[in-house]
């Protein structure tokens, strides 16, 4: 696996585990603790737990590849359980890793 394509399937896994974690957040969450509805924490929080292992193994991948710092790595893994902090990450590691090593070679 090449650094672009563990590059798109960690922004795709970041994107995907971020959005369930926002819905398990503000909207799961909620529903049992204010409305007694225990069934979305359930369905969304399995789903969220599941995405969070896939991010986990692309993250670990990238991380692999681009030879990155093990401090650096276990905070993008801590990030996928932060909700908003996945987006955020997903962006620096973008920016880090196109420059860092898709850049265009020069002439």
């Amino acid at each position: 696996m090449t650094v672009a394509t563990a590059l798109r399937a960690y922004r795709i896994s970041a994107w995907v585990t971020g959005v369930g974690l926002l819905l398990l957040t503000f909207y799961a969450m909620p529903a049992k603790y204010l409305f007694g509805d225990p069934r979305p924490v359930a369905l969304i929080g399995m789903v969220h737990g599941f995405l969070y292992m896939i991010y986990i193994v692309c993250s670990l991948i990238l991380a692999e590849r681009c030879r990155w710092k093990p401090v650096f790595a276990v905070v993008i893994l801590a990030a996928g359980t932060i909700p908003i902090a996945s987006f955020v990450a997903e962006r620096k590691v973008t920016r880090k890793v196109q420059a860092e090593h898709l850049a265009p070679a020069g002439p």
